[in-house]
């Protein structure tokens, strides 16, 4: 997500980071280079011009130049800027009960795919004050072979309720459905309408139709982040035709380059409430435009990255690995249970998109691929080990790393880098207690 803007300001910023003095030419420059990455991510040249205009008015009315730590003052204010660009504050969002909520968008923008990604994370974000709410989807898409089907599958992947209406007309199958809703106490009826592969008027007269009829209480358009500026004429298009409340940006994990998030706030003022950030029905996030102006100019998103452990491992694991790293006693068992505890996490590649600096390496995607290989490999090893020998490192002799080297199907030398690992882990914690850092890590 982003990812090209971050390598773009990363490199931006590390010419200037840690200098104790600015030129207002050495500034000009930067805010040069600054205006040229957003225009090479594909943002709206009127947009540029109009961040770069503000960029320069707050260097001179706040006399960056001129301050103790310019860099740090010049970095901090275009993460503000660009904060305020993308939205401001995050759009607090949550959907009434009962609620209709009316999904929009073109074909191939993965519409029916982010309906089942809405229910699941209204499903669960229920779930987290114990309650359950009663979930039914339905679709009037009758135009995509087989949407219908993709929606019904997908409904029993996430656990909620499916309609299928018998009528053949969208806009009669939309009151059938929401009349089925009603009738059986649905808390939320998420509604997938027709899309097309462009805009036309076919498509926006029926879904006016759908809108007088059934008065939805929410009506969400789905963009497509890969489109870029276009789909800032999507957006239009929809907005002039229909109206709609808020958007979810699609592909965010894709190579987009971002100009879609920063266009659409900017042009029609409406908040982005949700991003999809992969296949998976989990891959759903809510926007937060702080922490995606820290991602781009590589601050990292550490909140993010703690919301996303707390979802993906029990508290009880990371109370467990929290005491063994505290306690000073960490063993092999442990290490391989943060492996594990990664691994729920995510790819290295993913998570270290949320690590602050991370920009700023520029490592490799091979290394990264590395680096999954190794984690495979230390899991092969540990598991050659007896519990004994995990909960006892000490143990591990010449003759024992030959047994478990050969139970693993590894070298020697594969042993011995483990446990070298190992080691320095043990280090970094000592580190981290020393300053105080590691119970941000876990929940």
């Amino acid at each position: 997500m982003f990812d090209f803007l971050t390598n773009k300001f990363s490199s931006i910023f590390s010419k200037i980071t840690g200098r104790g003095s600015l030129s207002k030419e050495s500034l000009d420059d930067v805010v040069q280079k600054v205006r040229d990455a957003l225009l090479e991510a594909d943002i709206p040249y009127k947009l540029v011009d109009a961040f770069v205009q503000d960029i320069r008015q707050a260097v001179e009315s706040q006399k960056i130049v001129s301050s103790l730590k310019p860099a740090e003052q010049f970095i901090k204010l275009i993460h503000d800027k660009l904060q305020e660009f993308l939205g401001g504050k995050p759009a607090t969002f949550s959907f009434q009960i009962p609620s209709l909520i009316m999904v929009m968008g073109l074909q191939g923008s993965g519409k029916t795919t982010t309906i089942a990604k809405l229910a699941l994370f209204v499903k669960k974000e229920a779930a987290k004050k114990n309650k359950n709410r009663r979930i039914l989807i339905g679709s009037v898409d009758f135009y995509r072979p087989a949407a219908v089907d993709q929606l019904e599958i997908l409904s029993k992947q996430v656990g909620v309720d499916f309609y299928r209406s018998s009528q053949s007309d969208p806009v009669r199958a939309a009151k059938d459905i929401a009349n089925y809703a009603k009738q059986n106490g649905y808390e939320h009826l998420f509604l997938d309408t027709a899309g097309r592969l462009h805009i036309d008027s076919q498509m926006l007269q029926e879904l006016r139709e759908i809108d007088a009829n059934l008065s939805p209480k929410y009506k969400i358009l789905v963009l497509d982040a890969m489109t870029g500026q276009e789909s800032l004429n999507v957006a239009r298009a929809f907005d002039q035709g229909v109206g709609f409340n808020s958007a979810i940006l699609s592909k965010l994990d894709s190579d987009t380059r971002g100009g879609a998030a920063f266009g659409f706030r900017y042009e029609l003022k409406k908040p982005i409430t949700f991003v999809g950030v992969g296949e998976k029905v989990e891959d759903l996030q809510a926007f937060y435009p702080e922490r995606m102006a820290g991602r781009i100019i590589g601050m990292g998103d550490l909140s993010s990255l703690i919301e996303k452990a707390n979802e993906k491992i029990d508290q009880q694991d990371q109370e467990s690995a929290y005491n063994s790293m505290m306690s000073g006693r960490m063993n092999l068992q442990d290490f391989s249970n943060q492996l594990d505890m990664v691994t729920k996490i995510g790819s290295l590649s993913q998570i270290a998109k949320y690590m602050p600096g991370m920009g700023n390496m520029n490592i490799p995607e091979e290394k990264m691929a590395q680096g999954e290989k190794e984690m495979i490999r230390f899991k092969a090893i540990i598991n050659s080990m007896t519990l004994k020998e995990r909960l006892m490192p000490q143990l591990l002799d010449g003759s024992r790393r030959k047994r478990i080297a050969k139970g693993a199907g590894v070298q020697v030398e594969d042993v011995n880098y483990l446990l070298k690992r190992f080691e320095e882990s043990q280090q970094y914690v000592k580190l981290f207690k020393k300053f105080g850092k590691l119970r941000n890590f876990f929940g």
